[in-house]
């Protein structure tokens, strides 16, 4: 398999699902602005989703894949069907548990995830109303999730990375067109994810039926492989939540700041989560199953060069994006949120948010991509004690950057946090012996520095007045946003191709 032709796969579908998800905001942003509807429903909205990604995609996703690759090459194809029975039917019987605890207990839940919204009586009955319509998405996006782990395992990589353009679309058809039928009008956006939610997991279940991995109802809480699984869980979930969790707290303090804050936080988030899944995700989406591979083969050395190359690659993409990120701020908020509702006002006060988080970008991208090294080990300790005192660092680095930064010191605070994580978990990849750098890294990061300078230099010089982008025509602001991302990636690519960089420089492939 070759891992360049995959990566691209992943990608690009990845880029259909955030470009869609920017229409999704940019709609949402028109529609409702930035005040109490969106602060609500970002607030319910931000649980279930953070549940799916430390529960679904993440402390699941990493304890999964790996037993679940062991058995695919070491056990043959039926106890491989025997083990994605048994693991989807007790996740599928534990998902409706929590569903209808979430469902009950949602004015608790809203307390305390949000308990600054107790002073306005109207803005907690909202998100606790919200809450309830979009918390059993935690049980469709999980068992969605489940089956992407079988399609990856597979190397069906494009089929879970189309799967969350059906969301947006979602978002979309019900911010558009079925809004006014409902009262308040931002329960739609409730209603989309419970549908979204739903087609995410419908679209996926004829594929793992073509590979004969369609899970049958088998309950056997003496299976092997799940109790592997369960105890590999447990302590993964603190290993892969903490940026999740930071970004829950980041709410509960966000909840005492002035109105708006939540919603630029948000959409700040949205923009920094743009190349975190086009590049992050993507990556650790297709090394996760090849490390696992690996171990399960005990090729020691080809797991060494599937995270030097993923490394390399994960640099070389993620840090011009960390810096156009923060020159192209102004533009990108504008252009694509600053309509109706959405003023110029709310545009600084996002950007302000973006390029707090642009500063830790490039570890937030490194996280996916070195964390994957330890789960495709079955290592879970090592990054949970990384996580628990990242988490710890990252909360109160909180407190002393909100007072004077108010929202952007949370964004700050996050992006910094992930840096802490990103080089705390690539030391002990050194230490253990786990990874060996190749050669050649000095005159790598020489290059790609030059590189990226140039690019910053360029995309500075052009990117023009404020005032045209909040005041300027939609269209020709579309264009001329248009015209820097493709001017930057241009030169940026340009300056890496005179220094000598060749796409087969990077060809990798995996068994």
């Amino acid at each position: 398999m070759n891992l360049l032709k995959a990566l691209a796969t992943v990608s690009s579908m990845t880029l259909l699902s955030r470009i869609l998800g920017f229409i999704r905001d940019a709609v949402i942003a028109r529609t409702f602005g930035a005040g109490l509807a969106t602060d609500a429903f970002f607030v319910a909205f931000k649980l279930p989703n953070l549940l799916r990604r430390i529960f679904a995609e993440g402390a699941f996703s990493q304890a999964f894949v790996p037993v679940l690759a062991e058995y695919k090459g070491r056990r043959g194809e039926d106890a491989t069907r025997e083990l994605v029975d048994h693991v989807a039917t007790l996740l599928a019987l534990v998902l409706v548990c929590v569903t209808v605890l979430g469902v009950i207990g949602a004015p608790v839940i809203v307390y305390l995830s949000a308990p600054g919204f107790v002073s306005s009586p109207d803005k907690f009955q909202t998100t606790v109303a919200l809450l309830r319509i979009t918390f059993p998405y935690i049980l469709f996006i999980s068992l969605s999730s489940l089956s992407g782990a079988v399609l990856n395992t597979w190397s069906r990589f494009s089929i879970p990375a189309f799967t969350p353009t059906l969301l947006n679309v979602s978002f979309i058809t019900f911010a558009l067109f079925l809004a006014p039928y409902f009262d308040p009008p931002v329960i739609a956006l409730a209603a989309a994810v419970f549908v979204g939610g739903v087609l995410q997991l419908a679209f996926q279940l004829p594929f793992l039926a073509r590979i004969g991995m369609f899970p049958r109802f088998r309950l056997n809480l003496r299976d092997e492989g799940v109790w592997r699984i369960l105890r590999l869980m447990g302590p993964a979930i603190f290993g892969v939540s903490v940026s999740q969790v930071s970004l829950l707290l980041n709410s509960i303090f966000a909840s005492f700041l002035a109105t708006g804050s939540v919603s630029w936080l948000y959409y700040a988030d949205r923009l920094m989560e743009f190349p975190t899944g086009v590049l992050g995700v993507a990556l650790g989406t297709i090394l996760l199953p090849s490390l696992a591979r690996s171990h399960a083969s005990g090729s020691t050395e080809e797991y060494s060069h599937l995270l030097d190359w993923g490394l390399r690659l994960t640099l070389m993409l993620a840090a011009p994006a960390t810096l156009a990120l923060a020159v192209l701020a102004v533009p990108l908020v504008a252009t694509l949120f600053q309509h109706g509702a959405f003023g110029a006002e709310d545009v600084e006060m996002t950007r302000r948010a973006l390029v707090a988080y642009s500063i830790g970008l490039l570890g937030l991208i490194l996280v996916k991509v070195l964390a994957p090294g330890f789960y495709a080990r079955q290592d879970i300790r090592t990054p949970v004690r990384i996580g628990v005192a990242t988490l710890v660092i990252t909360q109160l680095l909180n407190l002393a950057f909100v007072f004077p930064l108010r929202h952007a010191g949370l964004a700050l605070a996050i992006g910094l946090g992930a840096c802490v994580n990103a080089t705390l978990l690539y030391r002990k990849l050194r230490q253990k012996g786990i990874y060996r750098p190749e050669q050649g890294w000095r005159r790598f990061l020489v290059r790609l520095a030059v590189a990226v300078a140039v690019m910053g230099i360029v995309l500075g010089v052009t990117v023009g007045p404020d005032e045209f982008w909040h005041h300027g025509p939609v269209v020709a602001r579309a264009l001329r946003l248009s015209g820097l991302v493709v001017l930057g990636a241009g030169t940026y690519f340009g300056a890496l191709w005179l220094l000598g960089f060749r796409v087969s420089d990077f060809q990798k492939r995996a068994s």
